[in-house]
């Protein structure tokens, strides 16, 4: 399958339709349905070794055990045996810290980023993740397809607090990839994660995305699709023509972790 610049709305077939009694996803729902599913593809196809949520706790957990360390090592009654097992766990934490750091400042970075992209220009249809060594060469893909009413993506001044409407989709959303097989292929060692976006060319956020005017997929090589419907789906209002959009890459590209990989027996 070949995804060039500028095709049409011509049908096409879904791994995952994931339907919504929502009129809209919203700006929040858009960006914790891609947060999560970012997530997912770094757990499922092992690049990083637990999932997010628990390595965001054990990063900060780390860095307040750091700060406490610290504060210990300055008090001046500190005992000499106690001060070298203070001193040789403060090393341990900051080698823990150094490991994750990069990773956790970048999924911070992509964060943001999506949401300064979604505040920019809400109305985005398509959303791609790509794990390989670049965008042109990858080894899994996975195209997320937002349809939601034009009436609906003309601005988004929210917030992104997560609804329990929006956590029940991404459960929805996870539990589905995973019945279709997702994640079930892994290759070994690191690979890096790449974001890309179809969004209008006005978009003006050099700091975060590049245009990416020539991407597309290798004829060869098939993604896995997903379909976000809302409840006012009309394929007529649901999906505008996309001639008008240009790829986008984000500039914060995950690079997986290298960890020993427990052997099944």
């Amino acid at each position: 399958m070949e995804m060039a610049e500028g095709e049409g709305t011509t049908e096409e077939n879904y791994d995952v339709d994931i339907a919504t009694t929502a009129s809209s996803l919203g700006g929040s729902g858009v960006f914790h349905i891609i947060n999560d599913i970012v997530g997912f593809v770094l757990y499922m196809h092992q690049q990083i070794p637990s999932i997010l949520q628990d390595m965001s706790l054990e990063f900060e957990g780390l860095q307040t055990e750091f700060m406490d360390l610290e504060t210990n090592l300055a008090e001046p009654q500190v005992k000499p045996l106690v001060r070298r097992k203070l001193m040789s766990r403060k090393r341990e934490v900051k080698n823990e810290i150094k490991k994750l750091e990069k990773l956790m400042k970048t999924i911070s970075s992509l964060r943001s980023a999506l949401q300064l992209m979604i505040r920019e220009a809400p109305g985005i249809q398509k959303v791609v993740l790509i794990l390989g060594g670049s965008p042109l060469r990858p080894q899994n893909a996975y195209e997320l397809l937002f349809t939601q009413r034009r009436d609906h993506v003309l601005g988004y001044e929210g917030d992104f607090a997560k609804s329990k409407a929006a956590e029940a989709l991404s459960k929805k959303t996870i539990r589905a990839l995973i019945s279709t097989g997702a994640g079930s292929t892994s290759y070994p060692g690191p690979m890096r994660l790449f974001i890309l976006v179809h969004a209008p060319p006005t978009l003006n956020l050099p700091q975060h995305f590049l245009p990416k005017r020539d991407f597309r997929y290798n004829r060869k090589f098939v993604p896995s699709k997903l379909r976000f419907k809302c409840r006012t789906q009309d394929n007529a209002t649901n999906s505008p023509p996309t001639n008008d959009l240009i790829w986008y890459q984000c500039r914060h590209v995950i690079k997986g972790l290298a960890f020993h990989q427990p052997v099944e027996e």
